[in-house]
């Protein structure tokens, strides 16, 4: 049940952030939305999210987050908060992806 209800948690988060964006948008113009910018928009947030309970924890984030991705086992990220919950939420290979694509920036 509770991975349902993270599911719908980032759901919420993901039309919290359209809503935010169709509002602050002047009314008198069409929008457009790029599905695949706000999935990269919550991939970044969930890792910020995960690195600070990591930190939290006394981990060092990025060595636990680059053996996850690397090995794909989810032992490496604590389930402190949920941390191991919200990360497993996406595929490895598209976090891969989002964060060297905002490394080459």
């Amino acid at each position: 049940m509770c991975e349902v209800e993270d599911k719908k948690s980032s759901i919420k988060k993901t039309w919290f952030m359209i809503k935010f964006i169709w509002r602050s948008d002047n009314m008198n113009n069409t929008t457009l939305f790029d599905v695949k910018e706000l999935e990269e928009a919550n991939m970044k947030m969930i890792l910020k999210e995960v690195k600070d309970i990591l930190e939290e924890r006394g981990y060092n984030s990025v060595n636990q987050i680059v053996g996850y991705l690397l090995s794909g086992d989810p032992g490496y990220i604590s389930s402190y908060k949920d941390a191991r919950l919200k990360i497993t939420e996406f595929d490895r290979t598209e976090l891969l992806a989002a964060i060297i694509k905002d490394y080459l920036k």
